[in-house]
């Protein structure tokens, strides 16, 4: 049987959080360049975080230094701790669907900082989102996908998948979404942008958002609370 809550789940970086910023300030202290975001939407995974042709020979040739890695996910953290952003917008969706006694809120994400957790705690905290207003806030590893813990979420919940959503910036946050049964809120603004989403990869143009404030007014009137 299912409870008649509903539930929205969060993607962190590029949905939440204006991740390429933090990102694009990590390389330009490590003596990297990250490139445009425009470029960097349309790379294919293996090749975002090494640039474009242009970006390239310079970011390798920083990163072949011993322990460079471990370097920039320090500096990494420190960014979102201290200084990345969330999307305008998005702490007023946040308290809005908290606010909403019905509403199971919260986020899974691949962040990939030094204790992931308590860096998002941080970050939101500086945005005055306390930990209380989020049901759950679930780190995964990069190699594992959202798709199980989508639906073991929504099942703890025991949430009607026709009354579970799921807000993402990139195509397989969509797949984890429609094959655990929820209804995909994509946006365009994060790392992949609006063609690679729709058509590459066929996700259909109804359920992108190109700005936060779009994403927003389309949650807050699936669930009917745009008016509250």
């Amino acid at each position: 049987m299912f409870t008649n809550d509903r539930l929205v789940i969060l993607d962190a970086d590029g949905t939440t959080i204006d991740a390429f910023k933090a990102i694009e300030k990590t390389f330009a202290d490590h003596g990297m360049d990250i490139g445009p975001l425009a470029r960097f939407q349309k790379r294919r995974n293996i090749f975002k975080y090494l640039g474009g042709l242009k970006e390239m020979p310079q970011n390798l040739r920083q990163q072949f230094g011993r322990g460079t890695r471990t370097k920039v996910v320090a500096t990494l953290t420190e960014v979102y701790r201290e200084e990345a952003c969330m999307f305008e917008g998005m702490e007023r969706l946040i308290r809005r669907l908290a606010a909403a006694p019905d509403v199971k809120l919260g986020i899974v994400t691949r962040n990939i900082t030094i204790s992931p957790v308590e860096t998002l705690t941080r970050l939101f905290d500086r945005h005055g989102i306390e930990p209380d207003l989020l049901d759950f806030l679930v780190h995964l590893p990069l190699s594992e996908d959202k798709l199980p813990y989508f639906r073991r979420t929504r099942e703890e919940f025991e949430i009607n998948p026709a009354r579970a959503y799921a807000c993402g910036d990139e195509a397989k946050d969509y797949r984890a979404a429609i094959n655990t049964g929820m209804h995909p809120f994509m946006v365009s603004y994060g790392f992949e942008d609006f063609d690679r989403l729709h058509l590459k990869h066929e996700i259909p143009a109804e359920v992108i958002s190109r700005t936060p404030d779009e994403l927003s007014w389309r949650v807050l009137h699936a669930l009917g609370l745009e008016t509250d």
